[in-house]
């Protein structure tokens, strides 16, 4: 038999961080962590929309730390968890940079802002930074507000909205849709 998904030990509105402490399901830190979900399955969402083999190898190595992420911003920095909590690295943010900079040997000079859109895959790609810089503010606020984040978490959402951009114009550079400038009113 399969194991029970509801436990109902989250009705009265609270749910507990990894160490035992109880929150409120309103917590900065239960909104952090599942901001940082949401993008995660907008990320599988990109993944599904393009073929290339090596962006989709990066696209689930990009899950699997924000799966990290999530479980440090779940965890108690206070409390002894008695488990093995996987950490992000430096070589995580460098594999970013490193991605990004290989798309943008490919890519025109941007001379102006652009539209999101133009095909399925560009556009959730856009909507996948958008949930990325959600989070990095998310990771922000917690810092402002004196609760622990290792500071490896804002440097990758940071770096990880600005592979979401790049990605976004190169998937749209394959697959030959024309970027929309914005055009401001005057």
């Amino acid at each position: 038999m399969a194991t029970k998904i509801y436990t109902k030990t989250g009705d009265k509105g609270k749910t507990a961080l990894i160490g035992g402490t109880k929150v409120p399901k309103s917590h900065l830190r239960i909104e952090t962590y599942g901001t940082v979900d949401e993008l995660n399955s907008y990320i599988g969402l990109v993944n599904d929309h393009i073929t290339d083999a090596a962006t989709n190898t990066l696209l689930k190595e990009i899950q699997d730390r924000l799966f990290t992420i999530g479980a440090s911003l779940a965890t108690d920095p206070e409390k002894e968890t008695g488990m093995s909590i996987p950490d992000l690295k430096a070589e995580d943010v460098l594999l970013l940079e490193k991605s990004m900079d290989a798309m943008n040997e490919e890519l025109p000079v941007m001379k102006s802002f652009i539209l999101p859109g133009g095909h399925v895959a560009v556009s959730t790609c856009h909507v996948a930074r958008c949930v990325c810089r959600r989070a990095e503010r998310l990771c922000v606020g917690m810092q402002e507000e004196g609760l622990f984040i290792e500071p490896l978490v804002l440097q990758y959402t940071n770096r990880l909205s600005d592979y979401l951009f790049v990605l976004a114009r190169w998937i749209g550079h394959r697959l030959n849709v024309p970027e929309v400038t914005w055009k401001p009113r005057v």
